[in-house]
């Protein structure tokens, strides 16, 4: 192996020289092609603790701590504004004493109701009811931009929530897995009780009987990725035929939703589900119901009930051992009810229009390097080339915030009422949603907040969106060393935007509408491109007997794949054939892939990371750093080779963008 740059010594927080890179977290102990993660993060990761209330802990978490407290600030001076709906909300969710010493008074109507049905009937409309108040239903519904015309929304039907993540941990014979079903039994008996329900043992036999067979109709989360396979346009009547009492056409307009046209998208899972809803007696669906009610509203109800919710979903499955502190998911509450009004505030404090600038600069570097490598290659035909050009045009980033703001007027939050503050937050919600409709796309609406420490692909929309809060640094700094910006935050923005060329993204035409573009020789040299990236995701193993799934996760492996390559080019290509100064002795291009790493500094509680290995379409942080034993580049800046674990010869990498 050729010798490695060895890095200097920086400053108190390892960062110097300008380049941005946290040298203080690397293990230099751990050669880069035995396990780059390591290398990159080693230190890091021995001296980071999981906090006692977190199931993960990393550079997004940090971020997502800076977001938040610059949100506690905000709230904190909203609390004192008398006319803020997010000041009064946040007052009342803060307010624990006052919940306990309601209990469960603000609750007992709903519930009352929901302890009478005792008709299909009955049921049918405490379901829409509750449906409206955002409690997850044995079948789910959401309003979507139509894939076949991206230009107006459709109504979805899907395969609903389970009370547990995944259908594995209702059907998989493994240890943790049946601990997780003996929790969840447990947990039900005992939400069961607090509701006053007779029989909550029985009770709780039957609802986890009814979701077992739920689970094991539903479709794998791999196989939900389709984007052809789960878009199945229907007339509603079709839902209903042969059926017995659970009449979709009657639930719709119960919930709002003006449609007799719907996307299905597990089309003989949503069958099985509404059978088996028509076999279930009335009282196991009942007792579903008000576990599900009183799930989707613990946090503002009695500490008893607050307690039972996290013991299960807290503890039992990520693992945590402490709730959060109430300030953090008072902010979590309020930004999910009147989320535009904190918005306003920190995208004025907490974003710059030069690091916005300096965000759509290199974007637009970005796309002239993935248009030179569409240019470039050697497994697509012209004529796709030229349609993938032209859906590379019509592409555009959404950067920082949006253009305009909800109006929440008509929504009333009162101080005292934390259980009414957030009933009327979710159908104020939810009825914004069902008006949409057919209606022609919102494509000024975003589908997150400028605080979220996250970034999206939306397939219809040909877009993708960076929040403000992930514009920060480790992932951006327009003030430091251009290798690391670009590692960082450049690989991201480009693998938001390979996402509209990944397995499903490229089923997407430049309309944004589901359509067959791509010749067939396209399509099967893609798919076997693909392929050696699936089977390589399938060979990790980040828990004893646990592999990570490389079909479930392919997608977001092409774009991080497509995303490096991408922005690696954009970066040599910004150096205008100069080199890049060695700085704390790492080379431009070594600081490159560090500034990688370095954003997947991820440590997870392993009850956390095996459900994320069942659920996430994403890899673990780990193997997504490993992306970089694909590229040449890192293994000639490294000094890589045969011998070395994370080594692959050229024949044996996944090349695709």
């Amino acid at each position: 192996m050729a010798a490695i740059a060895i890095p200097g010594r920086g400053g108190a927080d390892g960062r110097s020289g300008g380049s941005g890179f946290d040298i203080s977290g690397m293990d230099r102990s751990v050669a880069p092609g035995a396990d780059f993660f390591r290398y990159a993060n080693g230190a890091w990761e021995r001296r980071t603790a999981i906090p006692a209330d977190r199931s993960s802990v990393g550079t997004i978490g940090q971020l997502d701590d800076l977001s938040r407290a610059q949100v506690h600030t905000i709230l904190d001076e909203l609390a004192g504004d008398r006319t803020s709906r997010a000041g009064t909300a946040y007052r009342a969710f803060l307010d624990q004493d006052r919940l306990d010493r309601l209990g469960m008074a603000p609750a007992s109507a709903w519930l009352t109701t929901l302890r009478a049905i005792r008709t299909p009937s009955d049921y049918w409309t405490a379901a829409a009811r509750a449906g409206r108040r955002g409690v997850a239903l044995p079948i789910a519904f959401a309003v979507e931009p139509d894939d076949g015309d991206p230009d107006h929304y459709a109504l979805t039907v899907s395969q609903g929530a389970l009370g547990m993540p995944d259908r594995d941990y209702y059907i998989s014979d493994t240890g943790p897995m049946r601990q997780a079903r003996a929790a969840y039994r447990e947990y039900l008996a005992r939400m069961l009780r607090i509701a006053g329900v007779g029989t909550p043992d029985g009770m709780a036999d039957a609802i986890l009987r009814l979701e077992v067979a739920i689970a094991a109709a539903q479709w794998s989360a791999a196989d939900s990725r389709d984007a052809a396979r789960t878009y199945n346009p229907v007339a509603v009547p079709s839902l209903d035929a042969g059926r017995g009492p659970y009449r979709v056409a009657t639930l719709l307009p119960a919930l709002g939703y003006r449609a007799t046209r719907v996307i299905v998208r597990q089309p003989d899972a949503v069958a099985k589900t509404l059978r088996l809803i028509d076999a279930a007696p009335v009282a196991t669906l009942r007792a579903m119901l008000i576990v599900r009610t009183l799930h989707r509203y613990a946090e503002v109800l009695p500490a008893d009930l607050r307690a039972a919710d996290f013991a299960f979903y807290g503890h039992a499955i990520d693992g945590v051992d402490t709730p959060e502190p109430r300030w953090r998911r008072a902010i979590a509450f309020v930004l999910d009810a009147v989320p535009d009004e904190v918005s306003k505030l920190y995208a004025a404090r907490h974003f710059t229009p030069a690091t916005r600038v300096a965000a759509q600069t290199m974007v637009g570097n970005l796309v002239a390097a993935f248009g030179r490598r569409i240019d470039a290659l050697d497994w697509m035909t012209p004529e796709t080339k030229a349609r993938a050009r032209r859906k590379l045009a019509a592409f555009h980033a959404q950067i920082g915030y949006p253009d305009r703001w909800h109006d929440y007027t008509g929504l009333t939050m009162r101080d005292g009422d934390a259980f009414g503050n957030a009933v009327r937050a979710a159908e104020f919600g939810h009825d914004w949603e069902a008006a949409k409709v057919g209606r022609p796309v919102y494509r000024w609406e975003w589908s997150a907040t400028p605080m979220t420490v996250d970034a999206f692909a939306n397939y219809p929309k040909i877009a993708i969106t960076f929040p403000a809060a992930i514009l920060q640094p480790p992932f951006f700094d327009p003030a430091v060393d251009p290798a690391v910006n670009y590692g960082g935050i450049g690989a991201s923005i480009a693998h938001e935007m390979t996402h509209q060329f990944d397995d499903q993204g490229a089923k997407y035409d430049e309309h944004g509408r589901l359509a067959t573009w791509w010749s067939a020789a396209d399509r099967a040299a893609f798919a076997k491109r693909t392929a050696v990236l699936a089977e390589q995701f399938d060979t990790y193993e980040p828990l004893p007997g646990r592999h990570v799934n490389g079909a479930l996760t392919l997608g977001e492996n092409i774009a991080d794949l497509g995303g490096l390559t991408i922005a690696y080019d954009a970066y040599r290509a910004s150096l205008g054939g100069r080199e890049a100064p060695v700085i704390d002795g790492l080379t431009g291009d070594q600081r490159f892939f560090l500034g990688w790493a370095q954003i997947w500094r991820l440590k997870y509680r392993d009850a956390d990371l095996r459900r994320r290995l069942l659920t996430n379409p994403h890899a673990p942080a780990a193997q997504r750093v490993w992306t970089v034993r694909n590229m040449e580049a890192w293994a000639r800046a490294f000094g890589v080779g045969a011998g070395d674990p994370l080594y692959l010869a050229p024949v044996n990498r996944a090349a695709i963008w």
